[in-house]
């Protein structure tokens, strides 16, 4: 339904939007104005400790001063509460008391045929049920209380028994009034084309219903109570009220519970998903049988901006992550993605809940796979690279893939991500062919000197010694978090290319990345890798780890490769805000500059040296002053980040305060 735009004025006009707001957060009683309907608050966006979030009554209008989110009462449902838009105008224009207009009579018809095939199953999930908890339907009670599921899960999911039998539906629902045409339209009644009597299509069967966003029942899933039965799992049909493609099973019920707690989490089937939810993730929702849809990766981007695919960790479930995958693309946006938990040992949600407990299942989502980790190990895994032209190909299967994502922030990001992943592994391949000693090196930054370590032939270790400097660690933490944080990189870009590095190999690596970033775009990988200093793949394998390793012996699922930034910078394992990590990125390049600074002041009391007239003494004295004030401030900015990694620590319960926050 489209919606006149003096509707949703009035909706706005008559209802002020602190009231919506206020549903979700805390007003500050300082700071705000209610007679002036000025109010301020903590941004229910993102984390912050003093409030920078401002509803302005008079203007319908709220916006953050911190990350900078804006809208009004329609965007902020949308956005705090996972609705779609004709969701959110219905929901507002009830609390404001603003009558919708009624549909056209086409539409009308629709709404009629819709709400008889609903009331239809409504009616079928009913009769089910009764059959469920009557005798004939002990034996299904007893299976489900094998399968774990609690007497209240069994109520909440509704579960009903279909009884052998051709037509006991049928004959239950006609009996009630209902015409047998809508039994079939809605797809519990199948109707042969050689004119023979219709009968039910669900028979001995556990019957789950599906509902639709506002929970009512559209369709069913069945499970087979035949131990030879097949299908093992059966769906109600296409019908006007039921598409696979864009429906989730559960989703009524996880939409809040996933939103509010920022984590979806999808699995492949119904039984899965009442699994989890009983076992308390309650965000859960499952496919219906079908692959993986567009449709449905927009509408689980309204619940969580990055939801786990949960798939089993065996080969059929593989093969439905890595279908997915070709599906995800091309609707990638930015901040929006998946990530990949794929069960270890063939094992489904239910059996490792059964096996390990909610405690198991949650330390599999924990070690969950960005989904470029999974496009990188479906493609390099199998993936032959010991002549140019088998580089080549590699490197257009990943620019086909590339070529699939529409928005062209996320595209570039990929773009870089895949080139540098491909070039440091043709490196480390090509190495290796050649038998040089550095083929299986790896720069050792936990170690006192920082230095790196070439494994040669014989698997000793050879160790390079790091050369002291007090600016060493800050420039080493700063090339890790270029690599890790591209969009700070791209957004601090200028005062990067200007910084001094005290350290040679600190300063030919971001030379070559800042060159690999803007320049090396319209050239192939394979035409540039072998020409990139080597320095440049040190600091590269430190951060990303050995491409060539992964693709030999990949890591268990989920298993984080970039653990030396984070031993670097430990509180990065609490998962700090945004903000908190731009602060840091921003900090460290003030340190650097501060060298500069000290560098050029230095330079400048060198050239005057006895000879210093009025104008240089003026200079230097400029100077002075702007090294002092910046010392100053980097010495506030640093005690800051302590003071909130220090609290970030108490808050998750971690130990001691570590140095480098």
């Amino acid at each position: 339904m489209r919606f006149s735009p003096q509707l949703l004025d009035d909706i706005r006009n008559r209802l002020p939007l602190s009231e919506v707001v206020g549903r979700r957060v805390t007003w500050d009683r300082r700071k705000s104005q209610p007679g002036k309907g000025d109010f301020w608050a903590c941004c229910p966006f993102h984390q912050e400790n003093t409030p920078s979030f401002h509803v302005d009554d008079r203007r319908n209008r709220y916006k953050c001063f911190g990350c900078g989110e804006s809208g009004d009462h329609f965007k902020f449902l949308t956005e705090t509460e996972g609705l779609s838009f004709p969701e959110a105008v219905e929901q507002l224009a009830e609390m404001a008391g603003v009558p919708l207009p009624a549909p056209d009579p086409q539409a009308a018809k629709r709404q009629e045929k819709r709400t008889s095939l609903t009331d239809v199953c409504e009616l079928a999930a009913q009769y089910f049920r009764s059959v469920y908890l009557s005798p004939q339907g002990e034996h299904v009670r007893a299976y489900a209380a094998k399968r774990g599921l609690s007497q209240d899960i069994q109520q909440e999911f509704v579960f009903g028994f279909a009884p052998p039998g051709r037509d006991n539906l049928k004959r239950a629902l006609m009996g009630r009034g209902v015409d047998e045409a809508l039994l079939v339209e809605a797809g519990l009644l199948i109707k042969p084309d050689d004119g023979r009597p219709s009968y039910d299509r669900f028979r001995n069967r556990l019957m789950i219903p599906i509902h639709d966003d506002r929970g009512r029942a559209v369709a069913f899933g069945g499970r087979t109570m035949d131990p030879e039965g097949q299908p093992k799992y059966l769906n109600s049909p296409e019908t006007p009220i039921f598409h696979k493609g864009t429906m989730l099973f559960n989703a009524h019920r996880a939409r809040q519970h996933a939103f509010e707690r920022k984590q979806a989490i999808v699995v492949e089937g119904y039984m899965d998903a009442i699994a989890v939810w009983q076992a308390g993730f309650q965000g859960v929702v499952a496919s219906l049988g079908t692959a993986f849809t567009e449709e449905q990766c927009v509408r689980l981007w309204r619940f969580a901006d990055e939801p786990i695919i949960c798939f089993d960790g065996d080969v059929a479930g593989v093969s439905a992550a890595h279908r997915a995958i070709d599906r995800i693309l091309p609707v990638l946006t930015s901040g929006k993605s998946f990530q990949f938990a794929l069960l270890p040992d063939g094992k489904d949600p239910d059996d490792l809940i059964a096996a390990a407990g909610p405690a198991g299942f949650q330390a599999e989502l924990d070690k969950a796979q960005p989904l470029s980790q999974v496009v990188w190990e479906r493609e390099t895994g199998q993936a032959r690279i010991d002549t140019p032209e088998r580089k080549a190909a590699l490197e257009k299967t990943f620019d086909d893939l590339i070529g699939l994502i529409k928005d062209e922030r996320v595209r570039k990001r990929y773009q870089r991500d895949f080139r540098l992943r491909l070039s440091n592994l043709f490196f480390e391949e090509s190495r290796r062919a050649r038998g040089d000693s550095y083929g299986g090196g790896q720069w050792r930054s936990g170690s006192s000197s920082g230095g790196y370590q070439a494994r040669g032939r014989g698997g000793s270790f050879m160790r390079v010694e790091a050369p002291e400097s007090d600016k060493f660690g800050t420039e080493r933490t700063l090339c890790a978090m270029c690599l890790t944080f591209p969009d700070l990189f791209d957004r601090y870009y200028e005062r990067i290319v200007q910084l001094r590095f005290s350290n040679e190999l600190h300063a030919r690596f971001m030379a070559e990345y800042c060159r690999f970033a803007t320049d090396l775009q319209g050239e192939s990988v394979a035409q540039y890798f072998n020409h990139l200093d080597e320095r440049f793949y040190r600091i590269l394998s430190e951060v990303r780890g050995s491409e060539l390793e992964q693709v030999e012996t990949p890591a268990a699922a989920g298993v984080h490769r970039w653990g030396e930034l984070r031993h670097r910078l430990p509180i990065l394992k609490l998962d700090p805000p945004e903000d908190f990590i731009e602060q840091m990125f921003v900090h460290f390049i003030d340190v650097l500059e501060l060298g500069r600074l000290e560098t050029e002041l230095q330079e400048e009391l060198d050239a005057v040296s006895d000879n210093i007239d009025e104008a240089a003494w003026t200079r230097i004295q400029a100077m002075t002053q702007d090294l002092s004030r910046r010392r100053e401030e980097c010495a506030r900015d640093d005690q800051h980040l302590a003071e909130r990694a220090k609290r970030m620590r108490t808050t998750k319960g971690s130990g001691a305060v570590e140095a480098h926050y």
